[in-house]
């Protein structure tokens, strides 16, 4: 029962934050205007702040492990992999596959992961190692996905769309950010006083912004017309892959907080992050939104499951 409520705790505001956003738009409070500068403002500043204090803020060298990191590493690429050569098969509207693939795999695990796991154990140390697993990998091939099954680039060369997604990469604030926390924390640097603070007030407001910028824009229409890719996408996010590499994990030995780490990663809602990438990169931003919040809704139930079941096996205490 802790379980359920803590879980309802942490996925109910997010939702109602998207629901208010959607009131004040309806209110003629916000317009897509507000929208569209906002969702460019988390996609280059605030998102980028969040990544990098988290990731720098956390010792590296301490808690590495080589097979921990390997697995959840391993684990990212093949559901990547696997979700996108199936999109590419069964989609028949190929503008939809970008949106679709990284709205599949793609976990609010930066965001959950610490939060989770600190209210379970009181301290989160594997959080990070399964961050640095996995958020990279969502990142670039989030890029890449978003490039290559994109209309701008439709009928294009291959090695025109390949040198562009190396370009995206490169020069993607997420994960230049990604790159530079990494850095800061296996060096143990630290950003001055002030500046330090002014990049955690910019990561403070990445979640609630965005949030709130996904209620302004999400069509109820066009997503009702996108609800069987909704369902799918969904449903792979929150139970498909948990059900496939779970009994993995299991059989390798990962426990408590490692294991609860992995759940996050497996089973999380679907990060706003796809949404905002979706948008600024020309992807279905529609099909992205419908996605965070069919996940987010639906999360509580299906995460508190996940956990359950765990606690319930004895393998996590």
């Amino acid at each position: 029962m802790d379980s359920f409520i803590y879980s309802l705790n942490a996925t109910v505001p997010v939702f109602l934050l998207m629901i208010l956003g959607n009131v004040l738009y309806r209110r003629g409070m916000l317009d897509r205007h507000f929208s569209d500068v906002a969702d460019r403002l988390v996609f280059k500043v605030c998102l980028p702040c969040m990544l990098f204090m988290n990731l720098s803020g956390t010792d590296i060298r301490k808690n590495f492990d080589v097979a921990y990191l390997g697995f959840c590493f391993g684990v990212t690429l093949a559901s990547i992999l696997g979700i996108w050569g199936l999109a590419r098969i069964f989609l028949r509207d190929r503008s939809m596959v970008g949106a679709f693939v990284q709205g599949s795999y793609r976990s609010s695990a930066a965001i959950l992961g610490i939060a989770f796991i600190e209210n379970i154990y009181g301290s989160s140390e594997m959080a990070p190692l399964m961050m640095l697993g996995s958020v990279p990998l969502y990142n670039i091939f989030a890029v890449v996905v978003l490039t290559l099954e994109n209309d701008r680039t439709r009928g294009q060369a291959p090695g025109k769309k390949i040198r562009r997604a190396c370009i995206g990469v490169l020069k993607n604030p997420i994960i230049i950010s990604i790159f530079l926390g990494l850095l800061a924390s296996y060096f143990r640097l630290e950003l001055p006083g002030m500046l330090g603070r002014a990049a955690e007030n910019l990561g403070a407001i990445t979640s609630p912004l965005a949030l709130v910028s996904i209620g302004v824009s999400f069509q109820g229409r066009h997503a009702l017309a996108k609800l069987g890719q909704t369902g799918v996408a969904a449903f792979m996010k929150l139970v498909g892959f948990a059900a496939i590499f779970l009994p993995l994990a299991v059989w390798l030995g990962f426990r408590d907080q490692k294991l609860i780490a992995i759940i996050i990663m497996l089973a999380s809602p679907c990060t706003p992050t796809a949404y905002i990438m979706a948008k600024n990169m020309g992807g279905d931003w529609s099909l992205a939104s419908s996605i965070v919040v069919v996940t987010t809704l639906l999360s509580s139930v299906t995460l508190t499951g996940w956990i359950f079941l765990a606690r319930c096996l004895g393998l996590v205490f």
